[in-house]
């Protein structure tokens, strides 16, 4: 089961930093305006099958928190985008997707292309 963790303020930017030193962290850029997103979301509630001791997922409401959406995409360097998944990793985003290419299969390839899962 999937038990997102709301990210909702830059403190907790840092905490993913070191956190994604031992443990993959995923986040996911969500509008509550667009229907693709909610699509998005669905595909990884409904097919999520991964331990919370080995990725960490958090939630980013880009409408209600527009500013630590911004500070993602200058953290990590990439284009802003929602529906969005960002796999972090040793501080660094080392994969990213959006819109209807988020799937559970295209993430389970990027953790295991980065050893994460076997």
């Amino acid at each position: 089961m999937l038990n997102w963790i709301a990210l909702e303020n830059s403190e907790q930017l840092a905490q993913i930093h070191q956190i994604s030193q031992h443990k993959a962290c995923i986040i996911f850029k969500h509008s509550s305006r667009c229907a693709v997103s909610s699509v998005a979301k669905h595909r990884l509630e409904s097919d999520w099958r991964l331990d919370a001791e080995i990725v960490q997922a958090y939630f980013l409401d880009v409408i209600r928190h527009r500013d630590v959406s911004n500070q993602v995409a200058d953290q990590f360097q990439v284009w802003h985008e929602s529906p969005q998944v960002l796999l972090i990793r040793q501080g660094t985003c080392v994969y990213d997707t959006s819109h209807l290419d988020i799937t559970m299969e295209e993430l389970k390839s990027a953790l295991r292309e980065q050893e994460i899962l076997p």
